[in-house]
């Protein structure tokens, strides 16, 4: 099963150019996940579609074009043609994380012609009449677009994506181009891990490092949102402390040894879609400067890492998640471990 994502700015020709794709590539499918954030805007009330910006801020949105996609391509097979804007790289690494961990293939294109031509195109784009202000307010939305657009192209997105400068080119000979080079293999898979979503309750294994001014380490996902501790899901028959010492090493490239002092178990009460489970932490030890700088970034599993304080974690993480690195550093002072539900110690 395959995405073939198609990215740009508001002008750039995403979706004139994906419904002459489909055409070209066998047995693909159109899937439009605008046509979810309109909807959404009829389900949900007004105070909640106030506190954000733009639909894609929903975490709701960026969930169901997961489940969309997957439940189009387990129905209908074969390829899904995507034309959708995504300037903010946490919502591409949750999106496209999402869908690798259900074994979808992202295939990434982005729509790239000059600035001054997406002006013109936005300056002369159609907008549905029936909308009030909806000339002004189209418009204007659109080149607000293109900040975003230029910062993020000045940082992660051609790295991340297959540009086509179709600036001179119809959307019939955009898509020709995006077809050969999708058929080609030039538009490689994306690299992003693969987590698969659990079905079950689980244990999950997380390790804390220090740097030499007693800061813990915290890493950024690109498979999921939010700052975390290094570590993952246990796997069948694995012990966990070796499970943690694995995941440090598939994240970081740092190689542990030795025995892990375990500081906190916590039981996650399962919160749909989330199962829950069992979370452990264990004390990883200080690491020196030399370690520290060999981190492997960037890289498949990582967005970023930084050495935070207890304050400054505090600013990052979750609140059950810093419950619990709260409680582990109680644990590691005192050289006991304990026991949470919830992040909140029991006996």
């Amino acid at each position: 099963m395959i995405v073939v994502w198609i990215n740009g700015a508001s002008g750039a020709g995403k979706t004139t150019t994906a419904r002459e794709l489909i055409d070209l590539i066998p047995n693909s499918t159109l899937f439009d996940p605008e046509i979810i954030g309109t909807e959404l805007t009829h389900l949900l009330p007004a105070k909640r579609l106030a506190e954000v910006g733009d639909f894609q801020d929903l975490p709701i949105w960026r969930r169901l074009v997961v489940d969309t996609a997957a439940a189009m391509l387990s129905e209908l097979g074969g390829v899904l043609v995507v034309p959708m804007t995504l300037l903010r790289q946490d919502y591409r690494d949750e999106i496209f994380g999402g869908l690798a961990s259900r074994r979808i293939a992202v295939r990434h294109v982005l729509l790239a012609p000059a600035e001054t031509i997406l002006r013109d195109r936005i300056a002369v784009r159609e907008v549905p009449p029936d909308l009030p202000d909806g000339e002004m307010r189209v418009r204007q939305w659109s080149y607000d677009q293109i900040e975003p657009y230029r910062a993020a192209l000045a940082g992660w997105l051609t790295a991340d994506a297959h540009p086509v400068d179709n600036g001179a080119l119809t959307p019939y000979e955009t898509a020709v181009r995006v077809a050969e080079a999708v058929s080609s293999g030039s538009v490689p898979v994306c690299d992003i891990v693969q987590t698969p979503e659990p079905t079950s309750e689980t244990v999950a294994a997380g390790v804390l490092l220090f740097d030499e001014r007693d800061r813990v380490l915290l890493v950024d996902p690109t498979y999921k949102a939010g700052w975390e501790f290094p570590g993952g899901v246990v796997e069948s028959g694995e012990a966990p402390a070796l499970a943690g010492m694995r995941e440090v090493a598939e994240e970081t490239g740092i190689r542990l040894t030795g025995t892990l002092r375990l500081l906190v178990v916590d039981w996650e009460p399962p919160v749909p879609p989330g199962y829950g489970g069992l979370r452990l932490l264990f004390d990883g030890g200080r690491l020196d400067g030399g370690a520290a700088r060999r981190m492997l970034l960037p890289g498949p599993e990582l967005r970023d890492w930084r050495f935070a304080t207890e304050e400054e974690a505090a600013a990052l993480l979750p609140p059950v998640r810093y419950e619990r690195l709260r409680w582990a550093l109680r644990a590691r002072e005192r050289g006991a471990a304990l026991y949470l539900e919830a992040g909140v110690p029991k006996g």
